[in-house]
């Protein structure tokens, strides 16, 4: 039997559990952010992906007064970055600003992958990114897309991509299967390198933001078609691809930017910085961005991009099964 004043072994473990438990109910009572927040992109600056990162690390800093910092971790087909907060801690303090490519097709197109892209990393909301134009070099006699077809049957000519497995690579796999074409996909890290060889005639079809595409379009880059269901606001008059005769579902399929957070990260937090999010994209500079991009829609709240993820995921793992792409 204890003595008076010395506590009873019941006590002893019930106290030593309260101890154990503190860190974690520390963390949870916590207020969010008191650090910095870690923002990767796994493709270079320049491009739409790298645009939206700082623009929603702009949004933390203004609205909840966040540190944060964007860091471009590219290589390995946005493996590396992805895989660097795949393996974080689901505390909120590291984000992921990836193309939807990268975390939905990429399922099936690699066979081994250092992280599991159905338990590791969930959704907060996507950047909408607006029908990609394609475009063709200054030395391809083509002005929409079945003249550029027939221009590149049986020819061997080089369609640019901004990253192993994205929508160019599907897109030229698309056309070599149902068109004729012999185009040979040729890995940028990013958007930037990959316009500029279109503009010097090193590759003969690219397709990309409409932003980074305006950084060449005075040198002789020819847009020829865009994505999607809908025309770009900012070249109102180019035609879709479907609009063009091209009917396969995937032309008719919209990505984006995702922004993700490890699996795990507690929902409070994950409903702060969707909050963010939503309000962010209420702003001027939030509003300038779709302008310059030639993007109509605005991202979604937390629960409505679920809904969203939920949809679409199957459809671009279908498109990316269909073809019979495969990286590995």
């Amino acid at each position: 039997m204890p003595k008076p004043g010395h506590p009873t072994r019941r006590q002893m473990i019930a106290t030593s559990a309260a101890l154990a438990a503190w860190p974690a109910a520390r963390a949870q009572g916590a207020k969010f952010p008191s650090r910095q927040i870690r923002i990767i992109v796994p493709f270079p600056p320049g491009g739409l992906t790298d645009a939206y990162a700082r623009m929603f690390g702009e949004q933390l800093t203004q609205q909840l007064g966040a540190s944060v910092v964007v860091e471009n971790k590219t290589g390995a087909g946005a493996v590396i970055g992805i895989d660097a907060v795949a393996k974080a801690a689901p505390d909120g303090y590291t984000l992921l600003v990836t193309t939807t490519g990268t975390v939905m097709q990429n399922r099936v197109l690699y066979t081994k992958l250092p992280y599991n892209l159905d338990k590791d990393l969930v959704p907060i909301t996507v950047f909408p990114s607006g029908p990609l134009v394609v475009a063709v070099a200054p030395n391809v006699p083509a002005i929409n897309v079945k003249e550029f077809l027939a221009w590149g049957k049986g020819r061997d000519a080089s369609m640019g991509s901004y990253a192993p497995g994205s929508y160019p690579q599907m897109l030229a796999d698309l056309f070599n299967r149902n068109y004729g074409t012999k185009l040979q996909t040729i890995q940028y890290r990013g958007e930037a390198p990959m316009w500029i060889d279109v503009a010097n005639s090193q590759l003969q079809i690219a397709v990309g933001s409409v932003q980074a595409y305006n950084t060449v379009s005075t040198r002789g880059v020819k847009p020829i078609g865009v994505t999607g269901t809908y025309r770009t606001p900012r070249l109102p008059d180019l035609p879709t691809l479907i609009q063009q005769g091209i009917n396969d579902p995937l032309v008719s399929l919209e990505g984006g930017l995702v922004l993700m957070a490890p699996a795990g990260t507690p929902e409070a937090i994950l409903k702060t910085l969707s909050a963010v999010v939503v309000k962010g994209a209420e702003t001027e500079p939030a509003a300038k961005l779709r302008e310059n991009f030639g993007i109509p829609n605005k991202p979604k709240g937390l629960a409505e991009t679920r809904a969203d993820w939920d949809r679409a995921v199957p459809a671009w793992i279908k498109a990316a099964v269909d073809l019979g792409v495969k990286l590995d």
